[in-house]
């Protein structure tokens, strides 16, 4: 059990690494692009294009690990209400019930649109634009991630349940 949190808390953090430079990469295209299109009076839709898809990699490759750190959002009506017992068993719940189906469905859905993008070799139909099959990549890796995260999560509140793993940190209602 160990192992596999540890696996899916690592990988998740690999993820997150990425998802951290391309804030950086996405910044500097950005700023790139203002300054050849105002200075230098050229642009390019590749450009624009590359901010979008950077964009997606921050989302989707930061979600698992923004699972794994509790920064998600969640409705602080009932769960900040709830002893740490009774936030680990809803948080087991809406796991289950909720985060699982609906990532475990868009992984699935968005493997099948990456798969006909790469086989038909889909390209923008923007002037300059690029291939669509990469970002279409993300949406799967993206979503698969939170699926394994979400899984892990799961396992760590059980065993926190049955006093196997110590609760570590306690849920902190955000200020107001």
């Amino acid at each position: 059990m160990r192992i596999f949190l540890r696996g899916v808390d690592a990988l998740s953090s690999a993820a997150a690494w990425v998802a951290t430079w391309c804030v950086l990469l996405a910044c500097l295209v950005s700023a790139g692009n203002a300054i050849t299109r105002y200075a230098l009076d050229l642009g390019s839709n590749a450009w624009l294009e590359t901010q979008w898809y950077l964009f997606a990699v921050i989302v989707l490759f930061g979600a698992s690990k923004t699972l794994r750190l509790n920064g998600h959002v969640r409705v602080d009506l009932f769960y900040g209400t709830l002893t740490p017992r009774g936030q680990l068993w809803l948080d087991l719940v809406c796991l289950a019930v909720f985060l699982l189906p609906a990532a475990g469905l868009l992984a699935g859905m968005s493997w099948t649109l990456f798969i006909e993008s790469w086989s038909i070799g889909e390209v923008s139909s923007n002037a300059g634009g690029l291939v669509r099959w990469p970002v279409k990549l993300v949406l799967p890796v993206g979503f698969a991630l939170l699926t394994l995260q979400g899984l892990a999560e799961m396992v760590r509140r059980a065993a926190i349940l049955a006093g196997v793993m110590p609760l570590l940190a306690q849920y902190e209602r955000p200020v107001q």
